[in-house]
């Protein structure tokens, strides 16, 4: 039976976006195992409340007036907490500067609260950079800038979430199948299929007794079946970029950028051109002044 079907009666209208078949049974499993993976480590609650810091500090740097003042080390701070994304930039930035990047954050975020044009305004972001695998932190980037900095407009649309094209993501993961890797899922990587998938999963957690903080449970639960993806499953690719000791939050942790910092030194997961680590707040500049 279709996950989608259990709060809907069949008299009903049509929906308004695409029909996702969710599975119950698989969200359930998920939800439980994340509420017992979480305990050792404060609970569910913290790791919300992890979120709506990291919400804060986009919403502070990004909205707000803010992008058109916002300097590079804010950016990186930023950046830190995108996992796709830290890896990669430092290196990027070094060849083609802050200034080009911030031109298009700024094109990315120009009419953010129509999330009519959000789907064009993405696709704008990502294909002004080379379409190929070196550069595929980009719809990272963009969907998250997006996600943390308006979360009750945007759903987060990270390619681990789904990524239409090679047909993977968490949307794989709770299908409803007897054999997911076999399932023919025809939904695309559209904001209606982000925003749909979003609502379906506040709607389960509502069945369980959730009604706060819905937008950062949902992203929650999601990283967390994408981090059981991941530790069962997860190829060469995913592990050098996850990997990990036995901690069942590592992974979850880790897709939503929640481990970004050392909180004893400051220094981020993020790596500069010269292969530095950045440290939040501060700039490059002064951390080499500082090594000298």
């Amino acid at each position: 039976m279709m996950f989608g079907l259990l709060r809907k009666p069949a008299e009903t209208r049509a929906p308004e976006g695409p029909v996702l078949d969710l599975s119950g049974p698989r969200l359930r499993r998920a939800f439980e195992n994340l509420v017992e993976s979480a305990e050792p480590t404060g609970g569910v609650e913290r790791y919300v409340t992890a979120l709506a810091l990291k919400a804060s500090l986009f919403e502070e740097l990004l909205g707000k007036g803010r992008l058109e003042e916002l300097t590079e080390t804010e950016f990186l701070d930023l950046a830190a907490f995108i996992t796709p994304v830290r890896r990669r930039v430092g290196a990027w930035l070094g060849e083609n500067g802050f200034d080009l990047l911030h031109r298009r954050l700024k094109a990315l975020l120009d009419g953010w609260s129509d999330t009519k044009s959000a789907d064009g305004r993405l696709s704008a972001f990502t294909e002004a950079f080379p379409d190929d695998r070196a550069h595929r932190w980009v719809r990272d980037l963009g969907a998250e800038v997006l996600h943390f900095t308006a979360p009750d407009r945007y759903p987060l649309m990270t390619r681990w979430v789904w990524d239409a094209r090679v047909g993977t993501g968490v949307l794989r993961e709770i299908w409803f199948a007897d054999d997911v890797d076999l399932a023919k899922i025809s939904a695309d990587d559209s904001f209606e299929t982000f925003r749909t998938l979003s609502a379906e999963l506040e709607g389960f957690l509502k069945d369980q007794g959730v009604f706060r903080d819905l937008h950062f449970y949902t992203d929650l639960l999601m990283a967390h079946v994408y981090a059981g993806y991941i530790n069962d499953r997860g190829g060469q690719y995913l592990r050098a970029d996850f990997a990990g000791g036995g901690d069942p939050m590592a992974h979850t942790r880790r897709m939503l950028g929640l481990d970004a910092v050392d909180t004893e030194t400051g220094r981020t997961r993020l790596k500069l051109i010269d292969g530095s680590a950045h440290v939040l707040g501060a700039p490059q500049a002064a951390i080499e002044g500082e090594a000298r």
